[in-house]
């Protein structure tokens, strides 16, 4: 019994120090309770399959380049090794037009009928989103009628579950198509395929191996195949490669990746080990490694961020090309659940330089927030979430993370590339992790961040929504620069005032699009408007190709304007897979035109759908959907 209460009061004083060491240092970066600091292990520089069916490589030789060693001047010609030097440098924003408009909220649609825990935008302007057959009825049928046997839910609710868990949400009207879910995609990974299918990956349940395709047709459901991975994929990470497919890496228990077409459901699986996985688990079931960062790189390479740790990895190969520093402070992936994108590269520079690659990583939380927020059921304690952003330039050689505070903690947020080349970062809370009911405090205030504008004047905090985006929300950048907003589900199934209902935070069928400063309406004079039928939809790596855009009161200087082409994310637990955004190189801007040079090569845009943007004195236009390819 004194054995018992010691380690009770020894527990209780861990978190009063804890909570003590955040309300008294509100502007330090948290730190990580010593007995939980791994050593720095020694990431293995090759990974040998040894299961059947594995693979060392997909190529003979070991991509190197600007993030492994050698130039990127291949890319664009000669041998350009300058780089934008600098973090204050960047893009000129003198250009920008002003506004004290902080954005706006709208109600879209008062219920889905599914909350959205996966999201990806179409290429047909749709927004698929889905959730988890796992975890028992959602509020809307299934039509054409489907039905098999409930898996969670009520014990009062019917044993066979004939309800949706998926839709088509048309971004215009607000109108819902039900979409046939087969195996359980909870917790899944997902990206938009070469055609502009949607290709989902993994899941839990009957759904750990299945890969499903979404083809793009009015009353297209989802295709699948349940046995084509080679390893179980619950919350791993998918991203398209420089030809298209796909690789999928990690998941629970899953320390390696395969990689996959994006056009078949049958192919022979094969799996590379990946060590950075296994090395950064953390013990007693935090993991906090789960939903890997990964971003492909203009060399080919990927980089690859797990916890705290990240390297540069050779896809084909499987060798670890480098070793980047510890990003200190806490655990970045889930459950702690940081937020993280690639930064907006920039093409459209001199010809004696390549562009700047940085990554940009935010929140989360320590690496102990779990076992506090979920492990300890039913107490659990919210350890406030991380304050700090990461910067990290991957062209420099002994790079090290820049350090910068948001204006308020979250853990579990989105983070979104806008048009303009700014970041929006949104939803989450500010306290606590990632899984059922482990969170408290919703962060409701978007920030801004301007990786343009020089160090301490880079975060914005704009107006607050009034509804609390919790554990599985997410939001989408729309062709009209607003951002769709849905979902938020902390509960193990769909809780609702209608069934009287107990819970913390209710499941949310409720959609809302938000305006960002841009869309002041004061500003609208300076928002072209690109004429689809008159301009090229159809790009070639490296050519160029004309954007036509309508008559406007001034003449459009090109010192005034960039072109941006952004690709789409498969968004969902507050990481967006795929996501990036270019600046392109433009030739010439004359009255109704202008002429943009296409990237270089699949390893800047690979092949696939695009929405493209004329930016007009910080304004953007209406995107346009561009098709690149060879």
């Amino acid at each position: 019994m004194k054995i018992s209460s010691t380690t009770n009061l020894l527990k209780s004083l861990v978190v009063l120090s804890l909570l003590f060491y955040y309300a008294t240092a509100d502007e330090v970066s948290p730190h990580t309770v010593s007995r939980y600091r791994r050593n720095n292990p020694k990431h293995r520089s090759e990974n040998n399959g040894h299961e059947p069916g594995a693979t060392k490589t997909r190529g003979s030789k070991a991509k190197k380049g600007l993030f492994g060693g050698m130039g990127l001047g291949f890319l664009f010609g000669n041998d350009r090794q300058q780089t934008m030097e600098g973090s204050d440098e960047e893009l000129d924003t003198s250009d920008i037009a002003s506004t004290e408009y902080r954005g706006s909220w709208k109600i879209d649609s008062e219920n889905a009928g599914v909350s959205a825990m996966h999201v990806q935008l179409m290429p047909n302007n749709k927004a698929v989103w889905f959730d988890s057959t796992s975890n028992g009825l959602s509020e809307i049928q299934n039509n054409p009628p489907f039905c098999k046997p409930r898996f969670g839910g009520r014990q009062t609710d019917p044993p066979q579950d004939c309800t949706a868990h998926g839709v088509e949400y048309d971004i215009e009207t607000g109108q819902v198509r039900p979409l046939k879910v087969g195996s359980s995609p909870w917790c899944s990974s997902g990206g938009l395929g070469q055609k502009g299918n949607l290709v989902s990956t993994g899941g839990d349940k009957d759904g750990f191996k299945a890969v499903r395709n979404l083809n793009l047709c009015p009353n297209c459901d989802f295709e699948e195949n349940p046995r084509a991975l080679f390893a179980n994929r619950w919350y791993a990470t998918q991203h398209t490669l420089e030809d298209g497919s796909f690789i999928v890496v990690g998941g629970r228990n899953a320390f390696n990746y395969e990689i996959i077409p994006s056009d078949s459901l049958q192919f022979t699986p094969r799996m590379t080990e990946l060590a950075l996985l296994e090395d950064t688990t953390d013990d007693g079931g935090r993991e906090n490694n789960l939903y890997p960062f990964v971003n492909l790189l203009p060399d080919g390479n990927l980089f690859v961020f797990a916890n705290y740790k990240s390297i540069v990895l050779n896809p084909n190969t499987g060798e670890t090309i480098r070793n980047l520093p510890d990003l200190p402070g806490g655990s970045r992936n889930y459950p702690a659940s940081g937020m993280s994108a690639l930064l907006p590269i920039n093409l459209d520079i001199d010809e004696n330089s390549v562009p700047k690659i940085e990554v940009l990583i935010c929140g989360g939380n320590t690496h102990e927030a779990y076992t506090f927020s979920d492990l300890q059921q039913p107490k659990r304690t919210f350890l406030p979430a991380l304050r700090d952003c990461g910067k990290l330039n991957l062209n420099e050689e002994n790079a090290k993370w820049e350090i910068e505070q948001m204006p308020s903690r979250r853990v579990m947020g989105d983070m979104l590339l806008l048009p303009t080349g700014d970041v929006l970062m949104i939803n989450g809370a500010q306290a606590g992790t990632s899984a059922w009911n482990s969170a408290d405090i919703p962060n409701l205030t978007p920030v801004l961040y301007s990786p343009n504008k020089k160090r301490g004047e880079r975060f914005q905090e704009l107006n607050p929504t009034t509804i609390p985006r919790m554990y599985h929300s997410v939001s989408v950048v729309l062709p009209n620069g607003q951002i769709l907003v849905a979902g938020s589900n902390t509960n193990a199934f769909y809780m609702l005032e209608k069934y009287n209902d107990d819970f913390r935070f209710p499941t949310e069928l409720r959609v809302e699009k938000f305006s960002p400063p841009y869309l002041d309406p004061a500003l609208e004079k300076y928002r072209l408007e690109i004429l689809e039928e008159e301009s090229d939809k159809q790009l070639k790596y490296g050519g160029e190709f004309n954007v036509a855009i309508g008559q406007t009161e001034e003449n459009v200087k090109q010192s005034n304007i960039k072109v941006t082409m952004y690709s789409p994310p498969f968004t969902t637990h507050g990481y967006s897979m795929n996501q990036r955004l270019l600046v392109l190189k433009m030739k010439e801007v004359a009255k109704g035109h202008i002429s943009v040079v296409a990237p270089p090569s699949g390893t800047l845009a690979p092949p696939g759908h695009y929405l493209l943007f004329v930016v007009h004195h910080g304004v953007p236009s209406h995107g346009m959907w561009v098709h690149i390819a060879q």
